[in-house]
């Protein structure tokens, strides 16, 4: 018996999904978990990835700053807010 070339490429699933497809395939076998994750994948709304809103007003006020802004290489810097600004600091912490 030949084995039937899987249509769905299994590099663009995410984690959960192919942990869905392999325990499909490991309790009903390999060609029906397929034709069934392939059902139930179609069914599936496609979601882009959730961006949170604290992300989105920091990048709106950051980026007009871009530009002016300067940041040395080689340093890792601690964000935090202050009464009503942003305060940028060097982090001297060794590892």
């Amino acid at each position: 018996m030949a084995k039937k070339k899987n249509s769905l490429d299994e590099s663009k699933l995410t984690k959960g999904e192919l942990r869905k497809l392999n325990a499909l395939r490991k309790s009903i076998g390999d060609e029906l978990g397929n034709e069934a994750f392939a059902k139930w994948y179609s069914t599936q709304e496609t979601v882009e990835t959730a961006t949170d809103p604290n992300v989105e007003m920091i990048e709106k006020a950051l980026l007009p700053l871009i530009e002016k802004l300067r940041i040395p290489r080689g340093g890792a810097y601690r964000i935090r807010r202050g009464r009503g600004r942003l305060i940028v600091e060097a982090d001297n912490l060794k590892s």
